[in-house]
């Protein structure tokens, strides 16, 4: 009876040590997606919209939405979408200009 609560308490301590690696594992991933699209992205101060689509591994990327202004000066500042796909293998990102996904301003 010992061997097997013994065995249950090393068997729930890995458990809970592999929990926290995924954890961290999946933490760093995310940081890691994060600069490299903000990197690769043209747009100033870039930030994130919401959290990444993560696609199952059989595409190998990983979408993720950002916003920021336009660098450029005759854009004054505009605000503009980016569509990043992260490569998980080749830990690349590539961004598009996606500002299509917001509806048009009104004008009144």
């Amino acid at each position: 009876m010992k061997a097997i609560t013994l065995t249950f308490i090393c068997l729930s301590a890995l458990a809970t040590q592999a929990q926290a690696s995924s954890s961290d594992a999946w933490a760093a991933f995310d940081k890691a997606v994060l600069a490299s699209c903000t990197k690769a992205s043209g747009l100033k101060n870039a930030k994130p919209i919401g959290s990444a689509a993560q696609f199952d591994d059989r595409v190998e990327y990983t979408a993720l939405l950002l916003q920021g202004q336009y660098p450029q000066k005759h854009m004054k500042g505009q605000q503009g979408t980016e569509l990043c796909l992260y490569n998980k293998k080749s830990k690349t990102a590539y961004v598009t200009e996606w500002d299509s996904i917001r509806p048009p301003a009104k004008t009144q």
